[in-house]
């Protein structure tokens, strides 16, 4: 009984799923952002660019970390995918809104990542 389990258990095996390559050179020429505040318990984050600070929400997936760097789209409205480069992946996010001051999108964030039992 013990030896058809062992042989069943040994003939499996694990296979990596690979991802295919992403081609950096597109999305290095998009708009370079830098996450400044991101929380996994709410899927808004805030980047900063060069426009200021922009509020996302993410679409699908988890929030990128802090600190993370994301080129992509994220300086006006609407649903785009988006390159994190620290992470080596890509992902899609929906930019609320762009051109903030720190405390603009600060706000935002309270407002959208408020706890709605409190």
């Amino acid at each position: 009984m013990l030896l058809p389990a062992i042989l069943l258990l040994a003939a499996c095996s694990k296979e990596t799923i690979q991802q295919p390559p992403i081609d950096e050179t597109e999305w290095l020429e998009k708009p370079r952002g830098v996450v400044v505040y991101s929380d996994f318990n709410c899927d808004y984050f805030v980047m900063e660019n060069y426009r200021g600070y922009a509020v996302l929400r993410m679409w699908g997936g988890v929030a990128p970390a802090r600190g993370s760097v994301v080129y992509g789209d994220h300086d006006r409205w609407g649903i785009s995918t988006m390159y994190n480069r620290s992470g080596r992946y890509l992902f899609r996010a929906d930019v609320l809104d762009y051109g903030l001051s720190y405390w603009q999108a600060m706000d935002m964030i309270d407002w959208n990542c408020r706890d709605p039992w409190q």
